[in-house]
């Protein structure tokens, strides 16, 4: 991440103020916040990075089934950040130059061994599809460490989430809690998304193409984005 990144803000720092009677249902967010909150939410998931890379090459070669365990995997890594984050473990992580450095590089070297675990399975002919090899729980697994290996997830809980927190509300941690839930369905969604069309356009292609070719397009894409988070986490 480039070093023009917002200052960081304090979630369990913040003392909220006596909420003021304008809101009849006591709500513990400021509802008017939900929908730059939900469209700041898809635009983040939308855009590319390891998260979205990973699964488009894991479905694209071995299927939905296996591309939603892997989902499930990112979506438990989130969940740690989510609590590390409403603990303040996260502002320690940005705050301590080396610990950053381990994880980014850390998550770098994560994606590259799986761009050589494509390069090098299995050889197939055209129409052909990928043995999978690996179980639930091992996908589960891949998941959760191609997110929890990802700093800009950890940013994202320090830099974003904040600024969507009131401080004539709930608690601070209790928003940040909320507004993580909220973070984590509409994160499921377009990973579900992203999962079903890779998937589909892996199908079309095994028709034309040998699964060998497909998988090693994919590791190289994997390779791509390995450099571009990188080039993206720098400080």
């Amino acid at each position: 991440m480039s070093s023009g990144r917002a200052p960081i803000r304090s979630i369990r720092k913040s003392r909220p103020r006596s909420r003021g009677r304008s809101d009849p249902l006591n709500l513990p967010i400021d509802p008017a916040v939900l929908p730059a909150f939900l469209a700041a939410m898809v635009l983040v998931e939308l855009t590319p990075g390891p998260n979205m890379g990973y699964l488009a090459a894991l479905s694209a070669e071995r299927g939905r089934g296996a591309g939603l365990a892997a989902v499930l995997g990112v979506q438990l890594g989130l969940a740690v950040y989510l609590a590390a984050s409403v603990l303040g473990l996260t502002e320690l992580l940005l705050a301590w130059p080396p610990a950053w450095e381990i994880l980014r590089w850390a998550g770098v070297g994560y994606l590259v061994w799986l761009a050589w675990d494509g390069w090098r399975g299995k050889e197939t002919g055209p129409g052909e599809v990928a043995p999978a090899a690996d179980s639930v729980i091992v996908l589960i697994g891949r998941g959760f460490l191609a997110n929890i290996l990802n700093p800009k997830a950890a940013l994202f809980y320090v830099t974003l989430l904040p600024g969507f927190i009131s401080e004539t509300r709930a608690a601070p941690a209790v928003q940040a809690g909320l507004f993580g839930l909220g973070h984590l369905a509409v994160s499921g969604l377009v990973h579900g998304g992203i999962v079903l069309a890779a998937a589909g356009a892996g199908r079309l292609l095994a028709r034309t193409t040998s699964m060998t070719r497909l998988r090693k397009a994919m590791s190289v894409g994997l390779l791509l984005v390995a450099a571009w988070l990188a080039w993206q986490t720098r400080r």
